[in-house]
């Protein structure tokens, strides 16, 4: 299972509501310091996720291109 920006984004919120709800000191900091890892973590998938897209409309058109020499 691959795990998405949008997954990471989701258990950041979740940190920032128990954050958010929590009335104790150590919970509110706990939960702060996990939504701010799952925020790098989403970050990182995101950066991931842009450049696989890059490479695959690379290859796509060098494909397309090798298509099109093999037709002349």
């Amino acid at each position: 299972m691959a795990l998405t920006s949008e997954f990471y984004l989701a258990r950041a919120s979740e940190c920032a509501k128990e954050a958010e709800d929590s009335k104790l000191s150590n919970v509110r900091d706990r939960s702060r310091r996990a939504e701010a890892a799952w925020l790098v973590m989403a970050e990182q998938s995101a950066q991931r996720e842009v450049e696989r897209d890059s490479q695959l409309a690379e290859k796509a058109a060098k494909a397309e291109a090798l298509a099109e020499d093999a037709c002349v």
